[in-house]
């Protein structure tokens, strides 16, 4: 997938800009997302300088000489253990330098702040950043939706092999999925995988355990790939072997909920609308009391990075932004559904990247 050559000066260009509005000089950043957001580095050690006059260097140690160098061609590269102290020795007059205090210990800012020079200011800020990541570029939302036509096939081929069946564990079923992603080109998985049969459907975040999916149960599969640094993610639950009355009322009532969240999510629309829009049907449906998390998140480099439709959200969506919507039923003891989908927000509309069917299944 080719990408135009100055995505990454783009969004460090957008940074400058901020850094200016607020006084500072310069932007260390020591958070890997971060990182390969404005310079495509994908190693695990690196910090990054980004200047108000729109000037960078980046810092790693010498496992990465080659990769840095492939994959940063565009600014210079210090190899040296210490990055972040090596970008600031760099630094040659007196300076304010924002660090990210979200992503930054107290104690390694505190190393930090006694060892620089004596002429550099660092200044702690947050939500620099991670604004200019709400609204995707048409290479991200490329990959964005590659990995979850990968991801979403990967899932289907696991159906059509009877994957999901009575007799077999939760564990079977999670090695077998994370088996046909990886296969299909997925890195590794996005998140650790959800296979919550029976009374674990009623666990949102249970994971995948030994117990035996056994007839009537209802299985709740949450999942991801990860590939070239970008995420999947989508939930479907399904029945097995036959269907009870419960079963089939709270499964259609999400499902309601679901269609209703997906329809609300477009350009303009406040993040609670969203989330009331799928809250407020399973709320007169009886069951508010059993939707326990928000609606949904942005997906892109991180799993779960803004915007959010929750209770308490904030802001309104854009165009190009990506948003899940994943409402769900969980009664203790019984069982719970949860059925999620990935939409890209346009002009036109919502966009579902993740294109596997949302009628009641049974296997």
């Amino acid at each position: 997938m080719v990408f135009a050559d100055n995505r990454f000066d783009t969004r460090r260009r957008q940074l400058a800009t901020e850094l200016a509005a607020r006084r500072l000089d310069a932007m260390l950043l020591t958070d890997l997302t971060n990182i390969r957001y404005l310079s495509g580095f994908s190693g695990s050690n690196a910090a990054l300088l980004v200047g108000s006059d729109r000037s960078a260097r980046i810092a790693t140690d010498g496992r990465y000489t080659t990769q840095i160098a492939a994959e940063v061609p565009d600014i210079a590269a210090l190899i040296d253990r210490r990055t972040t102290l090596a970008l600031l020795e760099g630094i040659d007059e007196s300076r304010r330098v924002g660090v990210e205090s979200a992503h930054l210990s107290v104690a390694a800012f505190e190393k930090l702040q006694g060892s620089v020079p004596e002429d550099i200011t660092l200044v702690p800020v947050s939500g620099l950043v991670e604004p200019l990541r709400l609204v995707k570029d048409g290479g991200e939302l490329a990959e964005l939706e590659s990995v979850a036509q990968l991801a979403t096939a990967a899932f289907t081929e696991l159906l059509e092999q009877g994957g999901v069946a009575a007799g077999r564990t939760e564990r079977d079923v999670a090695a077998d999925l994370e088996y046909l992603m990886r296969r299909a080109g997925s890195e590794h998985t996005s998140f650790d995988t959800i296979v919550a049969s029976g009374p674990n459907s009623a666990k949102p975040h249970h994971g995948a355990s030994d117990r035996v999916i056994e007839t009537g149960d209802l299985v709740t599969i949450d999942f991801g790939a990860h590939v070239r640094g970008y995420n999947s993610d989508m939930t479907r639950t399904l029945v097995v072997g036959e269907v009870g009355e419960f079963e089939r009322e709270i499964y259609e009532l999400v499902l309601q909920a679901q269609l209703a969240g997906v329809e609300a999510a477009t350009v303009g629309t406040e993040l609670v609308d969203v989330d009331a829009a799928c809250r407020d049907i399973i709320a007169a449906g009886g069951y508010g009391e059993y939707f326990s998390h928000s609606t949904g998140h942005g997906i892109g480099l991180d799993v779960h990075e803004g915007p959010y439709a929750a209770q308490s959200g904030t802001g309104t969506l854009a165009e190009n932004m990506t948003l899940t919507i994943e409402p769900g039923i969980y009664v203790p003891g019984r069982g719970g559904v949860r059925i999620e989908d990935t939409l890209i927000i346009g002009a036109g509309g919502p966009k579902i990247i993740t294109n596997a069917g949302k009628d009641l299944l049974v296997v």
